[in-house]
């Protein structure tokens, strides 16, 4: 649970690309609803951004500094399957070269 709050400590972005309808994306909705206030509550100032497009598969893509991008699909996974990627994700961000704009956030 600690991860959450270092969201905004690790990363620069999260976005969250799902479709509105496909059965697919069903587990990403669900973690949208179920989560979103919850990351948004502990990092206020945080960029999460939800892109819904038809037919889109469904993926979590974080930004780091230096505007590395780690990109991952979390198309047919329920919502604590997502949440474990995105602790994954999270937690790759504390070996990530910090730029100077971040370190001074800290």
């Amino acid at each position: 649970m600690a991860w959450r709050s270092a969201l905004s400590k690790n990363l620069q972005e999260l976005r969250v690309h799902l479709c509105q309808s496909s059965k697919g994306s069903q587990g990403a909705r669900d973690f949208v609803l179920g989560s979103y206030q919850e990351l948004k509550k502990a990092n206020p100032k945080f960029p999460i951004l939800v892109r819904e497009c038809s037919g889109v598969k469904a993926r979590l893509i974080a930004r780091y500094d230096y505007g590395v991008e780690q990109n991952v699909p979390v198309e047919g996974l329920d919502k604590a399957a997502i949440t474990k990627e995105l602790e994954k994700l999270v937690k790759k961000g504390e070996s990530m070269p910090r730029s100077t704009e971040s370190e001074g956030s800290l």
